[in-house]
């Protein structure tokens, strides 16, 4: 923990700190009105760009810059630090530490500033920048292209100087073999001596043992001397907006080990949902097993060891998330994380757990928590608080739709082993359940989907739509939505929409779902009338409930495709509209 007198001792370029006096008024946050570039880089997010891309460092703000450092105090959002960490982490991307240190009643401010991933350069005002003596300057080409042409380097596979095979854990080893043996087919296995059993895993080379053996299979006591990061913390919690947590358990034994208490004490508190359909009959549990240790094996497989935070589970009564420290792999983000294959983070350690058959192929686990998951009927698994310092990954409990459950169980029970579901055509199964654009969808699976008859089109021309097949409508409580989305194609329910329209002028989306009740759901009702928006065959006015829909500009570009029922309506609808547009004639000046 950094303190008042280790600041005093550090020098600002060798030990990559920034010291602020911050005794005469604030430091500027954003650089404020200043004109010149030059000056307005010198505020709170010009530092913390240029430390975090020289891998991290400190701005400290309260002491003086001469050494030794000797400390001013200073007033600097005061009373405000936790919001100054998220405004910086809203901005810049990086995410701080912001703390206060005291020496005599004065005050210090710290902004400890994480290190930039490989290959990541931040910029300030779209400038990349470095320290050079007393100023911030543009990051030199020099300096940019070494950055970006970084590759990370394998952590686990690196010397864990000091480690011997007598500091490994033997009944972590005992698994081991058990697991190597078992997948590779090969009772042998099971019988070779520790030493060549490590050198085959390439865990032992030239004589040493490396950070992958370290992880796996090291005793308690010497991970937490060696790697105290390596630990995983599953923390309790009764309520989802509970910010302290009931109970915290360390897991700080060798992968092996680990793995297995973590699940058993995660499902300790785990329940299930009773699913019954005819004769499809079965329980899902809250928690996924398959689930929950791939998502923790990918954890451990792609955090950055070199960073000091553990993995984090935290556990709710009807959700599950998991902080990992490090971003997503070079390569991947939030719109690639299921098309591009992963790239681990700790590539020996993912071979072992690949050999080991903990793992089934490398770069496979995303697509398994994906698939395990909406089969269930939940929530698609959310990435979305992940960034480049984190992966925060949220699971549901809650089953949301148990008909795709059942609609799942019983298309993959009829497939032939070779024609099983993959996981992205599960994942278009549910986009298309949830009314996805017809731009939003791979017309590849689409294509595959239609041929197995899961899904059906609908509408004509521009207005084309999916939806899923019977098979699923049979599964829901209400089976009678299949046959009347039959009934109904997008020109039948925009005659009513405009008959309604041409003799009310003005609508509520409350009055379109009366139209159609027994018909449509509310939701297929609200996608065909966005629909109808986006196309400017209805107009909008006003959002949410208190949105109100007329005629639109090109509704007279749909007349040819509705029935013979509309013709009464559009003379009505001229009727009004020639009644509105007297009465606005008629209207005193200043009320129109």
């Amino acid at each position: 923990m950094i303190t008042i007198d280790i600041l005093k001792k550090l020098k600002e370029s060798e030990d990559k700190v920034e010291f602020k006096k911050g005794e005469g008024g604030n430091i500027s946050y954003d650089g404020g009105s200043k004109l010149k570039p030059s000056d307005r880089r010198r505020c709170i997010l010009g530092y913390v760009t240029a430390l975090c891309n020289e891998e991290g460092g400190c701005l400290v703000i309260g002491m003086s810059d001469n050494y030794p450092h000797e400390v001013i105090g200073t007033n600097q959002n005061l009373d405000s630090i936790g919001e100054l960490e998220s405004t910086i982490y809203r901005d810049t991307g990086i995410r701080p530490k912001v703390f206060e240190l005291y020496e005599n009643q004065k005050r210090v401010l710290v902004i400890e500033v994480p290190s930039r991933p490989a290959g990541k350069v931040f910029k300030f005002e779209d400038v990349a920048l470095m320290r050079v003596g007393e100023e911030l300057k543009p990051m030199s080409d020099a300096v940019y292209l070494k950055i970006i042409q970084e590759q990370e380097p394998d952590f686990s596979q690196q010397y864990c100087e000091g480690l011997s095979v007598t500091d490994l854990d033997e009944k972590a080893i005992s698994i081991l073999k058990e697991k190597y043996a078992l997948k590779q087919n090969n009772p042998n296995f099971k019988r070779l001596s520790n030493e060549q059993l490590l050198s085959d895993l390439d865990l032992l080379k030239n004589g040493k043992l490396t950070n992958a053996a370290l992880i796996l299979l090291a005793k308690k006591e010497v991970l937490n001397e060696k790697l105290p990061q390596a630990a995983v913390m599953l923390e309790y919690r009764n309520a989802e907006n509970q910010i302290s947590f009931d109970n915290r358990i360390p897991f700080s034994e060798p992968f092996f080990i680990l793995i297995d208490q973590l699940w058993n004490t995660i499902n300790l508190r785990n329940g299930s949902f009773p699913i019954q359909d005819g004769a499809y009959i079965f329980n899902i549990p809250f928690f996924n097993e398959a689930v929950i240790r791939e998502s923790i094996n990918n954890a451990i497989t792609h955090r950055d060891y070199r960073r000091t935070s553990e993995i984090v589970v935290k556990q709710f009564p009807q959700r599950l998330d998991i902080l990992n420290a490090g971003g997503f792999p070079s390569g991947v983000n939030l719109e690639n994380l299921l098309k591009t294959p992963s790239t681990p983070r700790n590539r020996l350690l993912a071979d072992v757990l690949q050999k080991t058959g903990i793992v089934e192929r490398s770069g496979q686990g995303v697509d398994k928590i994906f698939y395990n998951t909406l089969i269930e009927g939940k929530a698609e698994p959310d990435y979305s608080k992940s960034d480049y310092f984190q992966v925060n990954l949220k699971l549901s409990a809650v089953i949301e739709d148990r008909a795709f459950a059942l609609f799942i169980v019983a298309v993959q029970e009829g497939l032939p082993e070779t024609e099983k579901l993959s996981v992205l055509e599960v994942i278009t199964l549910n986009m298309i359940k949830k009314n996805a654009a017809k731009r939003d969808l791979d017309f590849e699976i689409v294509s595959k989907l239609l041929e197995k008859k899961l899904i059906e089109k609908r509408g004509k021309t521009n207005a084309i739509y999916y939806i899923l097949s019977k098979d699923y409508y049979e599964f829901t409580d209400e089976k009678a939505k299949y046959y009347n989305l039959q009934e109904l194609d997008e020109s039948q329910v925009l005659t009513r929409v405009l008959q309604f329209l041409s003799k009310e002028s003005r609508a509520k989306m409350k009055d379109f779902v009366g139209l159609f009740e027994d018909k449509l759901s509310r939701k297929q009702v609200r996608f065909r009338i966005e629909k109808f928006v986006t196309n400017k065959i209805l107009k909008q006015e006003g959002e949410g409930s208190s949105s109100v829909y007329e005629i639109g500009e090109n509704f007279i570009n749909e007349i040819e495709v509705i029935s013979e029922a509309l013709s009464l309506g559009l003379k009505q609808l001229e009727k009004n509209n020639t009644k509105k547009n007297v009465m606005a004639r008629k209207r005193p000046e200043k009320d129109q």
